[in-house]
């Protein structure tokens, strides 16, 4: 029985979100349907609306909620209606090799639910029946949302849902690129630059694997506040064009063994690996324009053993990570309350969105 839902949707590329009652169907063979309890409002979300992530219009937005499951389809074990799950937005097939390696955020099925389910379906529909795409075979910015198995982690049920939300995405990202991709040591100096939602994450897995010396790069004082919350123990306050390369050296003894892009812009992953020492190693966290380019000078990679790579989604295995990073919070190691700058209802998540981009929030969470 499909259930009536309110939505966060974007009807045109470049226009405002709007919210709409829109129809949810019941799950089919290997779903489960989550009444939201939560969803944060991810610069990803921000991305779609102004075309830097080309998904199709019209889309129900959100990919970053928690919620307890309604209903079940039919061969699903691992799930029941009670459950506390988080969404994953990295679809994963649980065959492929990436999958069978460890490495599920590479799935070779994963853009396969990058606006709908895997099998190319909908669960969602507008007022006049007409489907509705669902970001990243999620759409958890609703009421209820539909989703395959392979897209949501049952979680403790003790912890806070607007809190868990927080893992389906920017946490996840953030802590993972630290601990999953770069490897962060004991002992190293690490500079961030972007401290938004995904860079104050970033900065407090740092912390979390011992990094002796954490510099904040951004162009806002009230996030670079926020980042010494979060562990950073030097800050820079930065401004278009500018180059700080000499003060981070200064800093990091020689250059930083660890540099991370948190922005989405090829010049600041640039600075990110001008920034580094020798055997250093940048990674490209921020998702940038499709037509954006970067350039290192080449002979630095074999002379300097130098690394730059990506990261995405933390490199992280949801059904792993989720509840490793949520036992870090627990455990009174990682912060999750302290990110949520403001709480809004459905109704406000134009506000919500006209905020994320004035850049005001470290996450703004949508409650349902």
């Amino acid at each position: 029985m499909a259930r009536k839902s309110k939505a966060v949707v974007l009807r045109e590329t470049g226009q405002s979100v709007v919210v709409e009652e829109v129809m949810i169907q019941s799950p089919r063979r290997g779903e489960i349907m989550i009444k939201m309890a939560a969803c944060g409002v991810c610069h990803s979300d921000l991305s779609v609306v102004n075309g830097t992530i080309g998904l199709p219009a019209p889309i129900v937005l959100g990919h970053e909620g928690a919620g307890v499951v309604v209903e079940v389809g039919e061969d699903v074990a691992d799930f029941a209606v009670g459950d506390h799950v988080v969404s994953s937005f990295s679809y994963s097939c649980g065959k492929c090799r990436f999958c069978l390696i460890g490495r599920a955020v590479l799935c070779v099925d994963r853009d396969k639910a990058s606006f709908t389910l895997a099998d190319g379906s909908t669960p969602a529909a507008d007022a006049a029946g007409k489907a509705l795409n669902v970001m990243c075979g999620c759409g958890v910015m609703s009421e209820y949302a539909t989703v395959s198995v392979n897209s949501a982690v049952k979680i403790d049920p003790t912890i806070p849902l607007d809190r868990a939300a927080l893992v389906g995405c920017g946490v996840t990202t953030g802590v993972g690129a630290a601990l999953n991709t770069a490897k962060v040591t004991p002992g190293s100096t690490a500079v961030v630059f972007g401290a938004g939602g995904v860079g104050l994450n970033v900065i407090q897995g740092c912390a979390v694997a011992g990094a002796m010396r954490i510099i904040a790069v951004d162009m806002s004082e009230s996030k670079l506040e926020l980042a010494r919350q979060f562990g950073a123990t030097d800050v820079i306050l930065t401004k278009a064009g500018e180059d700080h390369t000499k003060a981070i050296k200064k800093l990091t003894d020689g250059g930083a063994d660890y540099a991370f892009e948190c922005i989405g812009y090829g010049a600041v992953g640039e600075l990110a690996y001008k920034c580094l020492g020798r055997g250093g190693v940048a990674v490209m966290v921020g998702v940038a324009a499709p037509s954006d380019t970067l350039s290192i000078r080449t002979m630095t990679l074999p002379f300097e053993e130098k690394t730059l790579m990506g990261s995405y989604f933390g490199s992280c295995v949801p059904r792993v990570d989720f509840p490793r990073i949520l036992g870090l919070y627990k455990g009174h190691k990682l912060k999750l309350d302290e990110l949520i700058s403001r709480r809004y209802s459905i109704d406000e998540a134009p506000k919500a969105f006209a905020d994320l981009a004035a850049g005001g929030n470290g996450r703004g969470v949508i409650i349902f």
